[in-house]
């Protein structure tokens, strides 16, 4: 197996084969526009300083990129900032719909949760097609959400967050980290959500 580094629009994306991944991805407003400046001069800063020495970006500065996206993000994205179309019920129901249809036949969903402005799902693809598939969710969802709303225009952020789960433990942990999102974010009951049976 091999890891492979491929650049998204602001983030790595690593992969590898038959790994299973936590990923999120989220509405295009659902950031205040001066977080996203500020974390983007420090990405654009942690990425400048490794070229000019020459050198690919360190573990340690990748880890650093990853969590400026991922745990800075969350606390944001949990306070439910931008228009939260995903609350609407048509729209949650449709993307755990689309979430699902191909479920235990390209891909195989451990957890996923639909929160009003971003999604989290727990998952192994089973050809590697992590960036495919993805962008199949985010295409299909955008567009039959902009008919539920009666809306046109950008709906996803460009990018998405992906990151391996590595053991048993970090698996475990991932699975009741997405069941327990909406109760984090203060939701109770919340039924977009999805885990598997034990």
């Amino acid at each position: 197996m091999e890891l492979v580094i491929k650049q998204g629009e602001y983030l790595p994306h690593w992969t590898l084969e038959h790994s299973i991944y936590h990923i999120c991805f989220r509405l295009h407003d659902s950031l205040p526009q001066e977080v996203i400046r500020k974390w983007k001069f420090e990405r654009i800063d942690i990425i400048e300083s490794a070229k000019q020495k020459g050198r690919p970006l360190s573990l340690e500065e990748s880890d650093r990129l990853r969590f400026l996206y991922s745990e800075k993000i969350d606390k944001f994205l949990d306070i439910g900032t931008g228009n939260c179309y995903l609350k609407n019920e048509a729209v949650a129901q449709m993307i755990s719909s689309a979430l699902m249809y191909f479920n235990e036949q390209r891909y195989k969903l451990y957890a996923w949760c639909i929160m009003p402005n971003h999604v989290h799902a727990i998952v192994r693809f089973f050809n590697n097609d992590l960036d495919k598939i993805i962008h199949s969710w985010k295409s299909y969802a955008a567009n039959q959400a902009n008919k539920i709303l009666g809306r046109t225009g950008s709906f996803w952020h460009k990018d998405y967050y992906n990151h391996i789960i590595r053991n048993d433990k970090e698996f475990v942990y991932q699975i009741d980290y997405v069941w327990m999102n909406a109760e984090k974010a203060g939701f109770k009951n919340w039924k977009y959500r999805y885990k598997i049976s034990e």
